[in-house]
């Protein structure tokens, strides 16, 4: 059984559309209920701020601040987590444009970066904005996989800013007509490594889903299919060493059709992650939207149950609006898996009587008008 991880306070100060608001937990599932608008997402929001990014909104951090408020906006946590109780405080101090930094603090001490917050707990979420997911723009799904990793390797962000830093300064020169060799060759080799690496990540996490699909017993919800298109794809098994130098010759070999495309033509940033509907033998975007939806819950769960098995820890599981196009069966059913899980989540919805299967296995609140009651 994986370790419990759950909050047992959430403290929220000029967050969206709350001045002020708190949760007292007891570690049982949360379900919070109310009107469209009342601010139920906004708390899933705030939870997803306990790990690295910038929360399942991917928010600007000013626009997070509450309209109205004189300066930024703050989280607290206490959370029971992988190191044991720990508090975690996060928010910005100032609301100077887009240029606002997130601070973090551990236990009352200033930490590094939010990487940090990776030691103590992995949050993992499931919102109606992805519900497009596989019919959208690649970009969606390559930052949906990257998340995936991230919730596994916690250096996995740190690369693809880096990366794409890199290839920023190599389009710029390539633009303004500046072919400097060694200039270019050392930006080059460093997409090269960030690159085979981020490349290389995407590809275990696949794989290891795949296993864990292989294994795993029959669920009211589809099996998927993964697999990586686009760059490299088809030579995963190829030492490192051999696909940075491959890649290296892509980049040299390329930089007069990238200086006149405006753009970088090869990389991890252009990859794209297939799924398809294993008992059907379908690809994901032609399923129906109920098929869409039962596919990528069957995928965040089985992502949620290889962090647990992976880490030793059950992760914090963000589920806004999970249950509306559910029947009773399979909402019956994503209960029973979710709490089988061994972790806290936290659920959204408009009706209460969606999450009467729960029983005393949740605590429920009512949202409305920027607050919450039992």
């Amino acid at each position: 059984m994986a370790q419990k991880i759950s909050l047992s306070r959430l403290k929220l100060t000029d967050f969206r559309n709350y001045a002020e608001a708190a949760l007292v937990l007891d570690g049982r599932h949360v379900v919070l209920t109310g009107e469209n608008g009342a601010g139920k997402t906004n708390l899933l929001e705030a939870v997803s701020f306990l790990s690295p990014g910038r929360g399942l909104r991917r928010a600007v951090l000013t626009d997070v601040t509450r309209v109205g408020a004189a300066g930024g906006f703050a989280i607290f946590a206490d959370v029971d987590g992988m190191e044991g109780e720990v508090s975690i405080g996060t928010g910005i101090e100032g609301i100077d444009g887009e240029t606002a930094s997130r601070k973090l603090r551990i236990n009352g001490t200033p930490a590094k970066s939010t990487e940090e917050l990776s030691d103590h707990l992995s949050v993992l979420w499931l919102t109606p904005a992805m519900d497009g997911l596989f019919t959208g723009p690649s970009a969606d799904r390559r930052r949906f996989l990257d998340r995936l990793v991230l919730s596994l390797d916690p250096a996995h962000g740190r690369r693809a800013s880096d990366f794409e830093r890199a290839m920023r300064s190599r389009n710029r020169l390539l633009s303004e007509g500046r072919f400097d060799p060694s200039w270019l060759s050392a930006i080059e080799a460093q997409m090269a490594s960030l690159g085979i690496a981020m490349a290389a990540a995407r590809q275990e996490m696949l794989g290891l889903l795949r296993t864990l699909s292989a294994g795993s017993g029959e669920t009211p919800f589809p099996s998927p299919v993964l697999a990586l298109e686009g760059f490299l794809g088809h030579a995963a098994d190829r030492p490192a060493a051999d696909l940075e130098e491959e890649y290296l010759d892509m980049l040299r070999n390329g930089r007069g059709r990238d200086a006149a495309a405006g753009r970088t033509l090869e990389g991890p940033h252009r990859s794209d992650l297939l799924v398809r509907h294993r008992e059907k033998d379908m690809e994901a975007e032609r399923c129906s939207t109920g098929e869409q939806k039962a596919l990528l819950i069957g995928l965040v769960l089985a992502h949620a149950r290889l962090t647990a098995d992976m880490t030793g820890s059950a992760p914090v599981l963000l589920l806004d609006e999970i249950a509306a196009h559910l029947d009773e069966g399979r909402r019956t059913a994503l209960f029973d898996l979710v709490h089988g899980l061994g972790g806290q989540s936290f659920m959204t919805g408009t009706d209460r009587g969606m999450f009467s299967a729960l029983a005393d296995r949740a605590q429920f609140f009512t949202v409305a008008h920027g607050g919450i009651g039992g």
